[in-house]
């Protein structure tokens, strides 16, 4: 039986619908997307927290998430509401207080795994199960409207993505590419539940594409569970693509790899693709392009263009023509990068021999966990940079030369950490059109964090170290302004929002939900009038 617990129904039946215009605005007192807007910039216009108040910054709540372990989710906040996910759950909260509103739990998943955040349109709030149900709640009382079935998990597919609206529709994709699954864009119709159109990152036999795998076009991997971006004007949807399978063992699977490791650009209203560009043909070194593509408008070579910014787990910086697909420019995101010596006019990586993985196993740069990874990016348009977590490390990659069993787990090799190389993540501020470092913040710990980052207005980068701490840094030249110890790793990115005129901004523990605003002195109470009986 699904748990539902409701409280404040006297303030259900006055929310406001959630328009599609409301959406398209991006970012403000609402944070009403996975990246806030389509662009993907995560960048705030809300100021009251700055470079001058953020040393004021406190703890306003703390929400513990039930039975929470690594924490993914984005909150999504809308009219006050804050709305959470975890495994095969979704939780609305009071985002002044953090005071549960309702809970719903979908115990017919007996798939567990993370959950990346919800999306919302109309009085809908969506989510999706680890089992491969899209799920569709009145977001007012969290009631149940449908759920419609997009993956089978008997197959080895599961669901771990916000999932991302578009118009009428609701898209979403899968994980368990490393198994061997084909990976899948879907678009489900937000108001029947039906399926509009899906599209394969793998093409089968015959089908354009298919002349880049020798084998293995019924399974092949590239999975699709991170959410992609949207430009309204030009209509097309950026999704990013996971590594090919087997991850470290290409033998199997000779050429390109089609449409693996790369960003696709697709018209939403029918699912076709328009362009693609794939930043590691033949991956063996399970990086897939699992990361941001970021929408800016900006004067590139003396000419306005429309691009596409991408940090990639390859070790490379990528700068695109998004209406096209056109490779702009490409420069390194870390320093430890071997395994190619550069790119070529369009884009492909000019290989160093010698650094596939091998049975013995070989040291490549960066590591398996990539130079960066799905932790989120932003862009700030006052100081005109790009803000990236990175992370600088090699690792030790082996191969496994045995026939591919899909749904076995196997994976053809793996990596493991390179002892001469402990590994760094670095906060780095870029230069969006050259990749050039403009600043970088260190940070100290485990290494073992997925902290994003998250832009605002008043000039300050959130983010968090893989310490446990949230952070506020200068977004012109990353001086520390604040910290607060969360005391748990952190594996998410910071969103912020406003209600009643006070800006608050929040982030995702391994087990709860902090949200922190400014320091407000209390009220003096008045004394209590004391009657003296004559």
């Amino acid at each position: 039986m699904r748990t539902l617990a409701i409280f404040f129904l006297g303030t259900a039946a006055v929310m406001g619908q959630v328009k599609y215009e409301d959406l398209l605005k991006g970012p403000g007192a609402n944070w009403a997307t996975y990246a806030g807007g389509y662009s993907g910039q995560r960048h705030s216009a809300l100021t009251q927290i700055n470079t001058q108040t953020a040393g004021s910054i406190v703890t306003k709540w703390v929400y513990h998430v039930p039975k929470a372990n690594g924490l993914r989710t984005h909150p999504l906040v809308y009219d006050g509401i804050m709305y959470i996910t975890n495994t095969n759950r979704l939780i609305a909260l009071d985002a002044r207080t953090g005071r549960q509103i309702w809970e719903y739990f979908e115990p017919r998943s007996k798939k567990e795994g993370v959950n990346r955040g919800a999306a919302l349109l109309g009085d809908k709030v969506f989510f999706v199960t680890a089992d491969c149900y899209l799920v569709a709640l009145d977001r007012r009382t969290g009631a149940l409207l449908w759920q419609t079935k997009f993956g089978d998990i008997e197959q080895g597919i599961f669901a771990s993505l916000a999932p991302l609206v578009v118009k009428d529709k609701v898209i979403v994709g899968n994980a368990g590419g490393d198994t061997g699954m084909r990976g899948f864009i879907v678009a489900i119709d937000a108001n029947t539940g039906k399926e509009s159109w899906r599209l394969y990152t793998v093409p089968a036999k015959g089908e354009p594409g298919s002349e880049t795998w020798s084998d293995l076009h019924e399974w092949g991997g590239g999975a699709t569970w991170l959410s992609g971006t949207y430009d309204p004007q030009l209509n097309l949807l950026y999704w990013p693509t996971g590594n090919p399978w087997p991850d470290f063992y290409g033998g199997n699977r000779k050429g390109d790899n089609l449409y693996t490791a790369s960003v696709l650009a697709i018209n939403p209203d029918d699912g076709k693709m328009k362009w693609y560009f794939q930043f590691t043909p033949h991956d063996v070194h399970d990086w897939d392009a699992q990361a941001w593509p970021v929408l800016v408008d900006l004067p590139f070579r003396g000419k306005q263009r429309k691009l596409m910014l991408y940090a990639n787990r390859n070790g490379f910086y990528y700068v695109l023509d998004r209406e096209t697909g056109e490779f702009l420019n490409g420069s390194k995101l870390v320093d430890n990068v071997d395994w190619a010596s550069g790119l070529d006019d369009k884009g492909r990586p000019i290989l160093v021999p010698g650094k596939e993985p091998t049975i013995n196993g070989s040291v490549s740069c960066p590591g398996v966990r990539g130079a960066t990874n799905w932790m989120s990016p932003s862009f700030n348009p006052a100081t005109g940079l790009f803000y990236v977590m990175t992370l600088e490390q090699c690792d030790v990659y082996s191969a496994s030369i045995k026939t591919p069993e899909p749904m076995k787990g196997f994976s053809g090799g793996g990596a493991g950490r390179n002892p001469d190389s402990t590994g760094q993540f670095f906060l780095r501020a870029l230069d969006p059109t050259t990749g050039k470092r403009r600043w970088e913040f260190p940070l100290s710990g485990r290494v073992d964090a997925w902290p994003g980052t998250l832009s605002t207005a008043g000039g300050v980068i959130f983010s968090a170290d893989d310490d446990g701490h949230m952070i506020a840094l200068d977004a012109r030249d990353g001086k520390v302004l604040w910290h607060f110890q969360t005391g748990e790793v952190i594996n998410t990115s910071p969103v912020t929002y406003a209600v009643d005129g006070k800006q608050y901004v929040s982030i995702a523990s391994s087990t709860a939900i902090f949200t922190f605003g400014l320091f407000e002195p209390a009220k003096p109470m008045m004394p209590t009038p004391v009657r003296v009986r004559k």
